[in-house]
């Protein structure tokens, strides 16, 4: 079992299985130049946090007492530009998967799901939760959340005690979270990576996220953790190949740097997109075929 398996703890008996069902035939998820960066947005506020992996901002990056193993603005000013245009690119392609299962809009206390693509037509709320993603034994294996996938594309992510776990081989760097609006976290350890249509907060309590944290607006961070997928496993799942080189700061002080005003990168400014709300996918099926990633 390697680190993207084991990082968060998966022990829990009795976990009841919200759906089963087959996954798409095939089905990929870009993230391009953003897969680059542990934390990528519009601005970034880290205090008193550690990030594993490289740190990107369009915006203001304010940096208090965070320990970043990767590198940090200004170094990345220029490749968060690009960067930051591939996370919108992908933010609207996973509006466009087809929904196979939906969840309610609070999610039982423990819960097991196998991969597949599960939609919320409004916001998500996870309470005291323990969710368990089963890879099957397939560690290509993706769990895609749409939350949000209204018509005026609202909804949000609020995680509070909220756990998530991987078993059956699967990989954090394949669960990716596609929310409409803000994701707010607290005292949750959660696993994939976040787009958001909005801000990442992860300021309450204590967090940690395996994965990687990208927002259309701030990401802001207190007492928090992001392990980022290069840091994760030398899985080729979890460890995509660079797109862009530059030198390594291991620590992080002071009063941050403001970031480049070259700001072309941002698409359409707040990062929105219409949901294309192609939820006719089945619902029912056997044998799942796995789904794979392109990096």
């Amino acid at each position: 079992m390697n680190y993207c398996q084991k990082y968060l703890s998966a022990g829990l008996l009795g976990i009841a299985a919200l759906a089963v069902g087959a996954s798409p035939a095939w089905a990929q998820v870009s993230l391009g130049r953003a897969s680059d960066f542990s934390v990528l947005g519009a601005t970034v506020t880290c205090t008193t946090s550690v990030i594993a992996g490289d740190v990107g901002s369009t915006g203001a990056f304010t940096n208090t007492g965070c320990t970043i193993t990767g590198a940090m603005p200004p170094a990345t000013n220029a490749a968060a530009v690009g960067a930051y245009a591939d996370f919108l690119d992908a933010y609207a392609a996973l509006a466009r998967q087809p929904c196979q299962f939906n969840l309610p809009a609070t999610l039982a206390r423990n819960a097991q799901l196998q991969p597949g693509v599960y939609c919320t037509d409004a916001a998500l709320t996870a309470t005291d939760v323990v969710l368990t993603l089963d890879g099957k034994g397939d560690p290509n294996a993706v769990w895609i959340f749409r939350i949000g996938t209204n018509a005026t594309g609202t909804g949000a992510l609020t995680g509070t005690g909220f756990t998530v776990t991987m078993a059956g081989g699967g990989q954090a760097c394949n669960v990716f979270w596609r929310v409409a609006e803000a994701v707010t976290m607290t005292d949750s350890r959660l696993i994939g990576t976040i787009l958001a249509g909005a801000a990442i907060t992860m300021t309450s309590g204590t967090n940690t996220l395996a994965g990687r944290a990208l927002a259309t607006a701030a990401v802001t961070m207190t007492n928090a953790t992001v392990i980022g997928c290069d840091t994760l496993s030398d899985s080729p799942s979890c460890k995509p190949k660079k797109h862009h080189r530059h030198h390594k700061h291991h620590k992080g002080h002071g009063n941050g740097h403001d970031g480049d005003d070259d700001d072309d990168g941002k698409g359409n400014g707040n990062g929105k997109h219409d949901d294309d709300d192609d939820d006719d996918g089945d619902k029912k099926g056997n044998n799942p075929t796995p789904f794979k990633i392109k990096k």
